[in-house]
């Protein structure tokens, strides 16, 4: 039987994609092979391989921003040197710790915090960068907050603009860490959508750590996004994002 020549095309071009995004599962795959292997190798070298690099999103889909976890012994100089040492590979994007515990010192001095810090906080001061539960999708509030935001931290581009992510202290802490930090890069790609540059922007991701002061850790008002804005000069951006210490 002739099929019609519409349903034909569509039917065409529905087989295409298909073949498509297989071939870019296989492929994004590869890359995360390709990357774990190189990390293991860079462990190894850097004297910390106990530690291991998850190429692999919450989902477990492939990745280029790894997860670490191991080396729970090792102190935040190690553990700073494991992280750069990934992070030094061609192709690796943000790397984040299982426990949310802090990364990779970039080496910046610490500055004076600018005016953009001020704006930024009246504005969150009554309101909150919020996501649906257990998301990372936004509310539509805060889409249109992240529009002020945006525009209250265009005068102080080139300064470094930390994306702090908290949620509230329900469920399981890595989890809560791990989808911190999902929240955070979410607002980052969302500000730079809105023209702040990607070198200027740090995801963190803090999981239930520090509560609203006056909540208890199990208010829903916890799960918020926060910004630190600092003065930084030269800038010297990294690919590492970084969670709150320890």
């Amino acid at each position: 039987m002739k099929l019609p020549s519409n349903f034909a095309i569509i039917l065409g071009a529905a087989l295409v994609s298909a073949l498509g995004f297989v071939a870019s599962q296989q492929g994004a795959q590869a890359m995360a092979d390709r990357l774990h292997d190189e990390a293991e190798a860079a462990l190894a070298e850097a004297g910390t391989p106990q530690i291991d690099a998850r190429f692999a999103n919450r989902y477990g889909a492939p990745s280029r921003h790894p997860v670490l976890s191991g080396g729970e012994t090792l102190d935040d100089p190690m553990r700073a040197r494991a992280a750069q040492a990934v992070a030094s590979i061609s192709g690796v994007g943000g790397v984040s710790w299982v426990d949310g515990t802090v990364n990779a010192e970039s080496g910046d001095r610490a500055f004076e915090p600018l005016h953009c810090q001020e704006d930024v906080d009246g504005l969150l001061r009554t309101r909150t960068i919020r996501f649906e539960e257990a998301s990372t999708a936004l509310v539509p509030a805060s889409r249109m907050l992240l529009d002020e935001v945006a525009n209250a931290l265009k005068p102080c581009v080139g300064a470094i603009i930390a994306i702090n992510g908290h949620t509230d202290k329900i469920g399981d802490e890595t989890a809560n860490v791990a989808l911190s930090m999902d929240r955070a890069r979410v607002v980052r790609e969302a500000l730079v959508r809105r023209g702040i540059p990607r070198d200027t922007l740090r995801a963190r991701g803090l999981g239930s750590s520090e509560p609203v002061q006056g909540l208890t850790a199990e208010d829903p008002a916890n799960r918020r996004i926060e910004f630190s804005v600092i003065r930084l000069e030269p800038l010297t951006p990294t690919p590492v994002d970084t969670p709150g210490p320890r």
